[in-house]
């Protein structure tokens, strides 16, 4: 990712608020779509897999890291549309019918498949503690999620999902993350990972439970005047 086209997406965003999001989104998924097609057709060899030589004969690691790089982008796009206050309205089937590959992807493919990887991150024990915590969490929240949802709570499932694809997101904020702290600071990658572990995740949840309680707050401010 070049200054430039970081500069043109800030600029976009400052321009057009909420859309701005969406371009940002896009601009990112684009990006993660083209490291998934250098997979294509399926290599051990390719990109991140040349520093994971040392694992790649393991055969459930080498298994969980195919199907996570090739279900996660699912995900990464049925979350966004969660969120669609027009989508809910118009298309309930569709949102249902997304919601429920959203939370099967994540409790019985790709969330598996992260924790197994997690078990051998790169960055030592740091990095792993990291990466498992983020699966556990991934996992946990999306079938929260899923549960208020059956139960019909639905503030509790907007919630809940918030919190899921905060989690979700970590696949953008950590290589963002990356990014900065190399082209900052001039750290070795291997370090830089070992940063990124956690902050491609904790600062989204923190900005998520931020945004919860500032709805909170509002309604009740709102409903006390």
């Amino acid at each position: 990712m070049t200054n430039k086209q970081l500069f043109i997406t800030f600029i976009a965003m400052r321009a057009y608020g909420n859309y701005g999001l969406l371009l940002l989104l896009a601009f990112f998924s684009a990006l993660m779509l083209e490291i998934t097609l250098q997979y294509i057709p399926i290599r051990t060899d390719a990109a991140f897999l040349q520093i994971k030589q040392d694992y790649i004969d393991i055969l459930p690691w080498r298994i969980a890291f195919f199907v996570h790089v090739f279900s996660s982008m699912f995900v990464l796009i049925a979350g966004f549309t969660q969120f669609s206050g027009y989508l809910l309205a118009h298309y309930k089937k569709l949102h249902r019918v997304i919601g429920k590959l959203y939370v099967i992807d994540i409790l019985f493919i790709t969330g598996p498949a992260s924790f197994i990887m997690a078990l051998l991150a790169n960055g030592g024990i740091s990095s792993r503690i990291a990466f498992t915590t983020l699966a556990i969490l991934w996992m946990v929240t999306t079938a929260k999620a899923w549960q208020s949802a059956m139960a019909r709570q639905f503030k509790a499932h907007k919630e809940w999902m918030m919190r899921s694809y905060a989690l979700t997101l970590s696949a953008l904020t950590l290589r963002a993350w990356k990014w900065l702290l190399i082209a900052l600071f001039h750290l070795r990658p291997l370090d830089a990972y070992m940063i990124v572990a956690w902050l491609g995740f904790v600062p989204n949840l923190i900005f998520t439970e931020w945004l919860i309680r500032k709805a909170g707050n509002e309604k009740n401010a709102i409903m006390a005047a």
